[in-house]
Formats: C-alpha cells, sequence, structure tokens
C-alpha cells in the first residue's frame, strides 16, 4: 500500500494546485478542466517521448540498425513525438517576462502538427490565463513521479476526471468509469483482437484498458485493436483523443447523440443462420443511467437498433442495452455497467429484457458492491452479453454476487485488489471450460494480495482440476427455467442464496428498497447540477455588472 499512499498524497497535492485556478479566476470546471489535463498530458507526452527515444538510442547503438526516420521509430514505441518547441522542460525553463500562454499555445500546436492522432484535439486557451498562475502549475506537476508505476498516469488522469465530473455535477460516471469495473470488464470480455466499440466513451478508459489486457498477453494492441467511440460533446471527444493518443492507441472518436445519431451504422454487419448482426467484436461502456426525457418517437422506427421495442417508462437503460447488443456481430461480446434497478426492472422493461432471455443473450450477471463510483453510492450491475456462446452454457446465464468482494480504500470508496478481480474474472472462465488466466494478477502485483481469494479453496474438484461448481451466496448457473420462474430477473442475489453462517434477506424487498434508494440518489445528483448551474449563472451576472 505504500505506492498506493503516495500516489493519493500526489494526487491530492496535484488538485490543490489545479483547483486554484477556479479560487483565482472564477472560470467554470468546463472552462479550466481541459486547459488542466492538457497540461498533465504534455508532461506525461514529454516522459514517454524520452523513454522511446532512450529505447530506440540503444537499439541503434548496435551494428544492425533499423532504417527509418527517428520520428517513426518512436511512434512505433507506443509514444508520441514531441519536438523541442512542446517539451514541457522547456516551458519551465522559459526567462522571466515571457508570455507562458502563448509559449504553451504554441506546444500544443507544435504537438498536434507532429502527431495526426491529436490534430484539433488539445486545448489552446492558455493565454486565458494569469502568467504567474501558470507557472504555477507547470512547477506543481513536475512533482508526478510516472515511475511510481505503469498505471500512474491513468491513476491521475481519472482521479482529475472525478474531481471535475463532481464539480460540473456530471452523475453515475458520464466521463469516467472507475477502473477496478473498467478491468474487470475487460478480463470478463477479454478483447484479444478485432473492433472494439463504446457508445459512451467519456474519456476513452475502456480503450485503454483493452489495449493494457493485449499488451498483458504479449501482444501490440495497435495491431491487434481497431477502437471505435461516440460521445455526445466536441469537449470530451477531444479528451477521448489525448487519452488515446497518450497510450499509443488511435481509434475513431465521433462526435453525437448516441440515441439519436449512429454514425457507425452499428447494427449493419452480417446476417448469420438468417439473423442480423452487428459490426463489432466487443462493445464495452458505462452508459449514463436512469436517464429521461429521451425523445422515443425519434427513435420507433429504427427496428435495427431497437429490435426489442420502446420502453414504455421515462428511462434509457432498455435503450442502451438493446444498443450494444444489436452492434455486436455473430461472435460478439459485451460487458457494461448499468443501474441495478435495471436487473428487476418491471412493465415494459420486463418484456424487453424477457426477449433478451429468450434469445439467449446474456451471459454473465455480476452484483457489485456500493460506493465503486465517487458521485453515485449505490451498488451497480455489470453484465455480460455473448452472442457466440458454448455449446454446453447455451439457455444458461451465470450468476455471480460479489458485493461481499471489496477492498475499502476510503471511508467513502471501494475498488478491487488485483486478487479480487483476478479471482472474479476466473470464475467466469471456469464457467465457459476455459483455463485460468492470472496474467493479471501477475502484471498488477498489489500489496493487499494475501491468498485468501485462491480458487483452490472452492473450484477444486476431486481430481484435483480446477472447475466450475455454483458456491452458496457467490455464483449459481441458473437455467432458463429458472430465470422464467423469477420472472425473468437478472439480480444474481435471487440466485446464489446465502452462504452458511449467513442471515437470508428478502431478495424482493431489497431490490425495491435499492430502486427507491437510487431514485433519491438520482433527485439528488440534479439537485446538486441545479445548484452548480445557478451558482455558474450568479458569477456570470456579477461579472458583467
Amino acid at each position: 500500500m505504500a505506492d498506493f499512499k503516495k500516489i493519493q498524497q500526489l494526487e491530492t497535492q496535484l488538485w490543490s494546485a489545479a483547483d486554484s485556478l477556479r479560487a483565482n479566476t472564477g472560470l467554470t470546471a468546463q472552462e479550466y478542466s481541459r486547459p488542466i489535463l492538457g497540461l498533465i498530458f504534455l508532461k506525461y507526452a514529454e516522459y514517454r517521448f524520452l523513454q522511446a527515444k532512450d529505447k530506440v538510442a540503444s537499439a541503434g547503438s548496435s551494428r544492425r540498425r533499423a532504417g527509418g526516420d527517428i520520428k517513426s521509430k518512436i511512434q512505433a514505441e507506443g509514444a508520441m513525438y514531441v519536438p523541442d518547441d512542446a517539451l514541457y522542460t522547456n516551458l519551465l525553463a522559459l526567462p522571466e517576462g515571457a508570455n507562458i500562454g502563448l509559449n504553451v499555445n504554441n506546444a500544443m500546436k507544435a504537438l498536434e502538427a507532429e502527431n495526426e492522432a491529436i490534430k484539433d484535439a488539445l486545448p489552446k486557451t492558455y493565454t486565458r490565463f494569469d502568467n504567474d498562475i501558470l507557472k504555477g502549475l507547470l512547477k506543481n506537476f513536475t512533482a508526478i513521479d510516472f515511475g511510481l508505476g505503469s498505471d500512474i498516469f491513468g491513476r491521475i488522469y481519472e482521479y482529475f476526471l472525478n474531481e471535475f465530473a463532481k464539480t460540473e455535477g456530471q452523475g453515475g460516471g458520464e466521463f469516467f468509469t472507475p477502473s477496478a469495473l473498467v478491468r474487470l470488464i475487460t478480463e470478463i470480455i477479454e478483447p484479444y483482437h478485432g473492433k472494439v466499440f463504446d457508445p459512451a466513451c467519456g474519456s476513452g478508459g475502456m480503450f485503454v484498458s483493452s489495449a493494457d489486457f493485449v499488451s498483458g498477453h504479449n501482444k501490440n494492441a495497435s495491431d491487434e485493436l481497431s477502437v471505435f467511440g461516440q460521445e455526445k460533446t466536441g469537449d470530451t471527444v477531444r479528451l477521448s483523443k489525448m487519452n488515446l493518443a497518450v497510450h499509443g492507441l488511435q481509434g475513431d472518436i465521433r462526435e453525437g447523440n448516441s440515441y439519436y445519431e449512429d454514425p457507425f451504422e452499428l447494427a449493419k454487419g452480417e446476417v448469420v443462420d438468417g439473423k442480423k448482426h452487428g459490426q463489432f467484436d466487443y462493445v464495452m461502456a458505462n452508459p449514463p443511467f436512469n436517464v429521461n426525457e429521451i425523445q422515443k418517437d425519434r427513435l420507433e422506427g429504427d427496428k435495427e437498433r431497437f429490435p426489442y421495442g420502446m420502453p414504455r417508462n421515462d428511462n434509457g437503460n432498455y435503450l442502451w442495452i438493446q444498443m450494444f447488443y444489436t452492434a455486436l456481430n455473430a461472435k460478439g461480446r459485451a460487458g457494461f455497467v448499468m443501474a441495478n434497478s435495471a436487473s428487476d426492472a418491471r412493465g415494459s422493461e420486463q418484456e424487453i429484457r424477457q426477449k433478451l432471455i429468450e434469445d439467449d443473450g446474456v451471459d454473465v450477471m455480476v452484483a457489485v458492491s456500493s460506493n465503486f463510483f465517487y458521485t453515485v453510492t449505490l451498488p451497480c450491475a455489470l453484465w455480460f452479453l455473448d452472442k457466440n456462446k458454448p455449446e454446453h452454457n447455451k439457455d444458461k446465464v451465470l450468476f455471480i454476487d460479489a458485493r461481499h468482494i471489496f477492498r475499502q480504500v476510503t471511508r467513502a470508496v471501494r475498488d478491487y485488489t488485483s486478487e479480487q478481480l483476478n479471482y472474479i474474472a476466473n470464475i467466469v472462465r471456469l464457467y465457459r471450460g476455459q483455463t485460468v488466466d492470472n496474467t493479471y494478477l501477475e502484471t498488477h502485483p498489489d500489496a493487499d494480495n494475501d491468498g485468501s481469494y485462491a480458487l483452490e479453496a472452492f473450484f477444486k474438484s476431486e481430481t484435483g482440476e480446477l472447475s466450475y461448481q455454483d458456491i452458496a451466496g457467490l455464483c449459481k448457473v441458473a437455467s432458463k427455467a429458472e430465470i422464467i420462474e423469477q420472472g425473468y430477473s437478472l439480480n444474481p442475489g435471487r440466485y446464489v442464496g446465502v452462504a452458511e453462517g449467513e442471515q437470508e434477506h428478502d431478495e424482493d424487498f431489497a431490490a425495491k428498497l435499492e430502486a427507491l434508494q437510487e431514485e433519491l440518489e438520482v433527485l439528488n445528483l440534479e439537485a446538486h447540477e441545479f445548484e452548480v448551474a445557478i451558482s455558474e449563472n450568479v458569477m456570470k451576472v456579477l461579472g458583467n455588472m
């Protein structure tokens, strides 16, 4: 936990420096968040550039020198080529009296000019900031020690995204998904090769995690994966492009409202055995939960994306679920975060869920503990769809109740140790008849790993082999007949039962209570958004007086 504590201290220190922009300029979070992330981006770009440059130089000193210019070699190492005008250290060394904002703008332009993947993606509004504030930020961000761990950039980026999301009143993880959930989704859908799509891609965390998965299995992610994303605001599209570029990835990220706009023509794929399929191998997403006031009349005729019909209630959850399913090709897998209430929703949503289950689209359901999101305390569920289940799992669903599996990071925040995450993912692999894969555990050592989540404790057969079996309180494979008996519920708590010695509770009552709490949280978030909007408008009025 030593590095974890150091990173926490660093995050707090950096955020305190960054938040001075809000305190000292009167800018809104929307106005200062991108420039702040831009500076962190520039710092990390230089770090990766220098690493790649040293590696290329070492390789070039051998007698067998590869052809090609230095720029292409550095980019081949998954780094951006950073010209002198864009080096962070050169900005730090600017003489007294220099216009720092203008120099930072020029640095961003110079970096874009050398790297096509980030064209028009970087912020260039630094001349609006006072010289002293910018100089202070540049100095403070030199404290980032990227040597603390391979994911330190991702951690800091995620932390800042979260803080901006809270400040901007974004609820339910619209901006980003906690890395523990992103990684669990990745480990379960296993995106080894193919086209990955996220129609609510936010800052692009799902794509970065997919690339990390491929790299962990000794493959080059840029060779194996093609990534496609959609976001409703241009600022977030640019943010996603920045995040991809700094991780050495290129993707097709487009601006558009995923309810009404379908630039990738999701459902236009192949026809197999008389059934129409989409074009993507993998879909990963954390869509905004419980969105209301969607203009469903505009979607009524879109039978390809929404083949099971329109939910009659004012909620977008089952629009997203259908969208994910129809985007998959005949062998595709999807993994996504969903409001807990969707697993048990009644009425028209139940009718849609029934059709999805009848089509045998649902593969795995994982119930997640509360407090994984910073802005929402409610538990959520991870859904996994599969168009190509192995024969022995046809018309079955694996339910995992992981609400009791977590690490308490702070009083209000939880995540998984790498051992816990690896454990859940391997339960799914055993269910599918695959061999156990401990790559994540091996490549992400964690001080909190103590061996308490060893598969051998529950899943060792009489012959000594690891094999799946139902474990009360943890996991259960339910047949379609059992799911029908439960009113087509996909709530894991209804199936796995309770472990020996635990107290049984009424799942119907728990589901209703969670739904009420979820509704309350949504109302609280909306109230916070109104509060932020009112505050910003008051500031603008006062500024014009």
